[in-house]
């Protein structure tokens, strides 16, 4: 108990926010389309050789897949937050790739797509610092020096 009330379990809070599905499912969706339609944008065709924006199409349908297996993942939640992290890991580095590429191609005028795909890979790599902290072991969940139980929610 803190001041009369009673202390609540530590809560980890899975990948299902609606933030992270529509970044995830966007992402899959444009590398499915990327790839199908056989397209690219200026930026990566002209910033990325031609193995690296394939590769970059791989991981930005590969992140969005995994990330969404893991966000609504009915097992346990260290296999559920472990798949999620993977595809995070994906996403996050795609979009970095990608952000990058933008702003080498066409700099400030890139600003405002430059930006956008840019906060989408700072919020995979928070998202991956939560779920590192969140697991058994990394600081928070169950089994961590904080103790209590982890529940997906």
């Amino acid at each position: 108990m803190t001041a009369g009330r009673p202390v609540r379990p530590v809560r980890v809070v899975n990948g299902r926010h609606p933030y992270e599905v529509a970044i995830l499912a966007a992402s899959a969706c444009c590398g499915l389309a990327l790839a199908l339609t056989d397209t690219s944008p200026r930026s990566a065709a002209t910033a990325m050789p031609g193995v690296v924006e394939v590769l970059w199409q791989v991981l930005l349908v590969a992140g969005g897949v995994i990330g969404l297996f893991g966000a609504f993942w009915p097992g346990r939640l260290v296999a559920q937050l472990g798949t999620e992290a993977a595809g995070v890991v994906l996403l996050g580095t795609a979009t970095s790739m990608y952000s990058v590429a933008l702003f080498a191609v066409a700099g400030l005028q890139a600003l405002a797509a430059g930006a956008f795909v840019a906060a989408a890979a700072v919020a995979s790599w928070v998202r991956l610092w939560q779920i590192g902290r969140d697991l058994p072991g990394g600081g928070r969940g169950a089994g961590g020096p904080h103790g209590g139980g982890a529940a997906a929610g």
